[in-house]
């Protein structure tokens, strides 16, 4: 089946508004958990304007504690090796980082820094985490996180989503076939594929059904949703429709 892990970055955002100590980033993850997700993401930036060091060290004790991974989303920077060495996460995901974005932009660039991510994937593998790329569904893009030593790409699905709740018909299928045809390169390099960006209820369908992708990262969405209705509830709603569209597409 599908794997849904969950990125709890903006319960920190929520924490951070008022500099309080709640809501707890951990508490979230052990809600997410228990509600049927596979695993933990948590995005350490460099500017540390949601999670902290010390939320880093709490989840990873509780991922460790549950026998669920964490996946430490990251810069591709000395510091952010050196942490996630220390750390020895289950997973680390290399993203492209500015410190004036709003949230991720897009893919990482491997080829233009081909040399510096290869070192960075050589050094977190020494420590046993499985190193993904976020990247664009670009065959270049692809190959070249297969030639730096990743064992994982995660396509960045954002550019879909947007275009799907936009009802721009079109350009969204456009993108969707380009995922399509991205996953199944990637399978074929032998890199495990991974999906995340945007995602919600009205766009995860499409996406969860193509065959070569085995998880999917999700946050934002799951955490507005869960104003709402809880987090358990929100994780529920999507696992049923993940799961679905995995059946409907095997049918």
């Amino acid at each position: 089946m599908l794997r849904l892990g969950v990125n709890i970055d903006h319960v920190a955002t929520i924490r951070n508004a008022r500099g309080s100590s709640y809501p707890e980033p951990v508490r979230a993850a052990e809600l997410a958990l228990a509600a049927g997700a596979d695993g933990i993401t948590a995005h350490l930036r460099e500017d540390r304007r949601h999670i902290s060091d010390a939320d880093i060290a709490v989840l990873t004790d509780l991922c460790l504690k549950r026998g669920k991974p964490l996946n430490f989303e990251m810069a591709v920077t000395d510091e952010m090796v050196g942490i996630a060495i220390g750390a020895r996460p289950h997973a680390a995901c290399l993203v492209p980082e500015r410190r004036e974005e709003v949230t991720t932009e897009g893919g990482l660039d491997v080829v233009k820094g081909a040399n510096r991510i290869a070192d960075a994937t050589g050094r977190l593998r020494t420590v046993g985490a499985r190193v993904s790329l976020f990247i664009e569904p670009d065959p270049a893009q692809i190959q070249a996180s297969a030639d730096a030593g990743a064992q994982v790409v995660e396509l960045h699905t954002g550019a879909y989503c947007d275009a799907a709740r936009a009802g721009e018909t079109e350009r969204a299928a456009a993108i969707l076939e380009r995922l399509k045809s991205g996953a199944a390169l990637a399978a074929s390099l032998g890199l495990e594929v991974h999906a995340g960006h945007g995602i919600d209820y009205a766009t995860v369908k499409p996406i969860a059904a193509i065959p070569q992708i085995v998880e999917l990262n999700i946050g934002h969405f799951l955490i507005g949703e869960a104003i709402f209705v809880g987090l358990p509830q929100a994780i529920l709603r999507m696992r049923t429709l993940m799961d679905a569209a995995r059946l409907e597409a095997a049918a």
